[in-house]
């Protein structure tokens, strides 16, 4: 199913979001007795690959084996996490009509330009995760919510490399 550009919706209201997003995040910690994150999804999944691969390497490895002791991939929570984060966003993208496969971009920039600028702002991103020990939803929601103030910090740093780095690139999206 391909939406068309005449039948997609708006996006959701942000502010309305927002709040459903800090109801899930409450529902998180009443119920699963811990905030939201994603990073240690992807570490998990990590570790389980090496022992399935190099048991050994797994094992003696201190990062990876404290990403095993959840007891397997379906059993952490932050795996069960992004498995419905994936579900939901499949089901909001159908249900306001644009699901789809297409490369978002300016009318300027071209589909292999913008696939290279992705893929390194998401490595900058995942790279940034790793030395951070947590990703943007682990440092800003939960680590906001719990008033940390290194999470309060990283909000005020993201915020503020978002708007030069939307002020210097500025020109591919016109």
């Amino acid at each position: 199913m391909i939406a068309r550009e005449d039948v997609q919706r708006s996006y959701a209201d942000p502010y309305l979001a927002g709040v459903a997003l800090g109801l899930v995040l409450l529902a998180s910690f009443v119920i699963a007795g811990r905030g939201l994150g994603a990073s240690g999804a992807f570490a998990t999944a990590a570790a389980t690959t090496v022992r399935s691969v190099a048991p050994r390497v797994a094992s003696t490895n201190s990062f990876l084996a404290s990403h095993l002791d959840a007891g397997g991939l379906l059993r952490d929570w932050l795996v069960v996490e992004i498995l419905g984060v994936m579900i939901g966003a499949w089901c909001s993208a159908a249900l306001a009509g644009r699901l789809g496969v297409r490369v978002e971009r300016g009318p300027h920039a071209g589909v292999s330009p913008r696939l290279w600028a992705a893929g390194a702002g998401g490595a900058v991103m995942g790279a940034g995760a790793v030395l951070a020990r947590g990703c943007t939803s682990g440092q800003a929601l939960t680590g906001g919510a719990l008033l940390s103030v290194g999470a309060w910090l990283f909000i005020a740093a993201a915020f503020g490399a978002a708007y030069v780095v939307a002020y210097l690139t500025r020109g591919s999206w016109t």
